[in-house]
């Protein structure tokens, strides 16, 4: 597949990483996929994330997160938009994952923002994944 879709590879990573009951996954770091986990941390679906410097881009490691059972937190992780099919919503239509239980991930010209808060600034954008 190669890194055509870099966000969708961190993606499966984190999902792999969860479902091997790993402790954390290492994932190229970019600015898009930093605020992807500082939502991720925020919305306690992740305990943590931090940034690794390497030679070259460095890398951004997520810390995964698992209940008292020792299930992942993250029960579904999906990419929504991507590079050969931009998924866009006005503030109106952002989509509500499993009633507000999970959670969308979007890129607005305020930020990258949960569809919760999106929903509250009124500002709509580019639905990059949802997770719950």
């Amino acid at each position: 597949m190669g890194m055509t879709d870099p966000i969708a590879d961190m993606l499966t990573r984190i999902r792999n990483g969860s479902h091997a009951g790993k402790k954390w996954v290492d994932i190229p770091a970019s600015r898009l996929k930093k605020e992807l986990a500082r939502i991720l941390a925020e919305e306690h679906f992740i305990v943590n994330f931090r940034f690794v410097e390497d030679e070259k881009q460095g890398e951004i490691r997520v810390f995964l997160k698992y209940d008292n059972n020792e299930k992942p937190m993250i029960k579904g992780i999906q990419r929504v938009s991507t590079p050969g099919l931009r998924k866009y919503s006005s503030s109106k239509e952002l989509p509500r994952i499993l009633n507000g239980l999970g959670v969308a991930i979007i890129s607005t010209s305020s930020g990258v923002l949960t569809d919760r808060d999106a929903r509250n600034k009124g500002v709509g954008g580019e639905v990059i994944c949802r997770i719950w």
